[in-house]
């Protein structure tokens, strides 16, 4: 019987979690990130996170990763990081976590990992297609198609706020450096901005008010959302979309009108079949995909 750690790294903390081999939650906890350290002392925290873990529940087989970003999965190593400071690209993680913790370290980017963990035994459980959508800072994702999570050539793969829809030259810039990329318009910054709020959780409770200028706000945010979805949709007619994330935490009334606006833009199949509920094993998820992602790539 083999447990499985995963860790998942954040701006602000690095949360931890330990499954038994049945895939349920035995431990977990959480520290500090304290990123402002530099790479370097990132990687320490997640070494200790991961003895945390360990010496709550015993000697484990495999453990991963997830990480606020791109990573290149056969060097270990980041390539991308967008809200931890210092010098991460090609920053080794995978080896320096495997040394130190004495088991296989796999990586994965923490929207993946948030995916598969719903996908296995969340919001999920029992679809053989499913794609997770995180809102909060930006816009993640993943997809599961035939139960499997799809990662393509390079762990990139389900991409979802980066997927181009407006193209015209006055579309706002995304973080990723590409322009009208679907995370540029529902960030949890465009929203706050856009509703005259200091953040999207204010600009949620300003339109539940009946402030218009947060409506008006909030209904542009579900408008652009529901193109974001309408395309995966078209192109994957999955069985449920799972929304996680802070925003999507915040924003309990978007539900209902996004499945009239997702309705109302996918004609070629039939939108009524497609399941939209939120995210299920609320601040965990992260953790949990993770560790079934080290678990799965060891018996691979």
């Amino acid at each position: 019987m083999t447990s499985h750690l995963g860790l998942d790294l954040g701006g602000t903390n690095i949360k931890w979690v330990v499954l038994d081999e049945h895939g349920a939650p035995v431990a977990d906890g959480s520290l500090p990130t304290e990123g402002d350290g530099g790479p370097a002392h990132v990687i320490e925290r997640l070494i200790l996170a991961g003895r945390e873990g360990i010496a709550a529940a015993g000697p484990i087989g495999t453990a991963g990763v997830g990480v606020p970003g791109i990573y290149d999965e056969k060097r270990g190593s980041i390539r991308f990081f967008t809200n931890l400071p210092g010098e991460w690209p090609g920053h080794p993680m995978a080896v320096p976590l495997t040394e130190a913790l004495g088991v296989p370290v796999r990586l994965i980017n923490d929207a993946r990992a948030f995916t598969l963990a719903e996908a296995r035994v969340g919001a999920g459980r029992g679809c053989s297609s499913l794609i997770g959508v995180t809102l909060g800072t930006g816009v993640g994702g993943g997809i599961v198609l035939g139960g499997k999570l799809v990662l393509g050539l390079d762990g990139t793969a389900g991409e979802i706020g980066h997927q181009v829809i407006d193209m015209y030259p006055d579309a706002p810039r995304c973080g990723c450096g590409n322009t009208g990329c679907l995370e540029a318009f529902v960030g949890a910054a465009h929203l706050a901005e856009a509703a005259g709020t200091a953040t999207a959780a204010e600009a949620f409770a300003a339109d539940e008010r009946g402030e218009a200028r947060a409506h008006a706000a909030v209904e542009a945010w579900i408008d652009y959302l529901a193109i974001g979805l309408a395309n995966l949709v078209t192109v994957l007619t999955p069985d449920r979309i799972v929304l996680g994330g802070g925003v999507a935490s915040a924003a309990s009334r978007i539900i209902v009108p996004l499945r009239e606006r997702l309705a109302a833009h996918v004609h070629l199949t039939d939108p009524n079949h497609v399941e939209i509920v939120h995210a299920a094993l609320g601040v965990r998820a992260g953790a949990i995909g993770a560790a079934l992602h080290g678990f799965d790539i060891s018996t691979s």
